[in-house]
This record gives C-alpha cells, structure tokens and sequence, in this order.
C-alpha cells in the first residue's frame, strides 16, 4: 500500500465532525431449523466514515477540494484522525507508557508493534496501530518509563525498536496517539454551493484501507 499512500492527514477539523465507526463482516446462515451460523469474514474491523458531517464552513469546503484533487480522488490513501478512537487509552485521557502490553521481553528483541487491545480475556481483541503520530509515543519496561532517546518508532509501520533488548519476561507498554490509513471511498465529489449554504451536508464517504 505504501506507493499508493500520501503520509498527509487528512484535514483534523473536518475529520473530528465526521460520522462513522467500525465495520464487521459477518456471513450469517439460517438452517432449515431456525439456527444461525456466522462466520467472520473478515479478520479485521474495518473503519468507514461520512466526513460530509464535519463541514461547517466555505474554508472547509475549499481545503476538502484541495485535498480531494492531491490525492487524486480515491488514488492514494492518506492518514485519517478517527474522532472516536485515536488515543491509546480513553479519549477523554493522556497517552501512558503504560496504556497498551505491546510485548514480552525475551532477552534479544528489540522491534516491538505498536497495537491497542480491545476487551479482555480469550475474547479480547488485538488490533496493529501503523500511523503512530510522530512525538506521541511513550514506551515502559515493567512501569519504567523510557526515556526518548533510549527507542524509537516507525511512523508508517508503528514498529517500536528499543536501544536494548528487554530481559526476559519483561512487559513492553506503550501509550500513543494514532491516525488510521485511509482513502475516499468516491470518484467524485458532489457539493452545490447554494445547498451548502441553505445547510445541505454533502456526503463523503471515506474508508479504512491496510497494506
């Protein structure tokens, strides 16, 4: 994916009035008996958003344009801020170092993913963070917070590399900011000025995309 990705965020302002969550696709079957069976068909939850909400003025509308035409319409992916999930804990809250287990040392690894754990349990899901937002990333070994000199972090992989390899058994923890990748998910954008200003909300639809 990464020839085809703009690292440029789409713009904050509109993104944050933007309407949209995650997706799951589920097959469901229904057996002559009434019973159910789902299967997942997909292994990742997969983002979508209308960012058509999030206009709220002219100057939106000329930057959206201009962001449109760079990334030649649904052509290249670009960071997206999710306004729902985009922190590493509550988004009401700080990144910790200690937000998210990120891994376990065993004496000589030194690469570690950055991700975020939702739930808990056997049922907990873990989800890969790659757009990390550059100066964000807090990183501790067993509640010792690092200092930032002493790792560093792959803003397009989310890939954490620490200048030692953690003992063995150690907790690798993390706390970040992060952007997801994305791209529009239209060929064209259909915005009337005097519906624009009459309070029509054009539709632009936008979706997930991994590597």
């Amino acid at each position: 994916m990464m020839d085809t990705f703009h690292d440029q965020r789409f713009p904050t302002a509109i993104s944050f009035g933007a309407t949209g969550g995650p997706e799951r696709r589920i097959e469901i079957v229904t057996m002559t008996s009434g019973e159910e069976r789902r299967n997942l068909r997909q292994s990742r939850s997969r983002r979508r958003f209308d960012a058509g909400t999030g206009l709220r003025a002219l100057d939106d509308l000329s930057e959206l344009v201009a962001f449109f035409e760079a990334r030649r319409g649904a052509l290249h992916a670009f960071r997206f801020r999710d306004p729902f999930d985009h922190k590493s804990g509550g988004l009401g809250a700080e990144p910790e170092s200690m937000d998210q287990e990120i891994g376990i040392g065993d004496g000589a690894a030194t690469a570690f993913q950055l991700a975020k754990i939702y739930g808990g349990g056997p049922e907990a899901y873990r989800r890969e963070i790659t757009l990390p937002v550059a100066g964000s990333v807090r990183v501790a070994v067993d509640g010792f917070e690092l200092g930032a000199s002493a790792f560093s972090v792959d803003a397009l992989t989310g890939i954490v590399t620490l200048d030692a390899a953690p003992a063995q058994g150690s907790v690798v923890t993390a706390g970040f900011l992060f952007d997801i990748a994305a791209r529009f998910d239209t060929d064209r954008l259909e915005i009337s000025l005097s519906s624009f200003k009459a309070g029509h909300i054009p539709s632009i639809p936008i979706v997930e995309v991994f590597a």
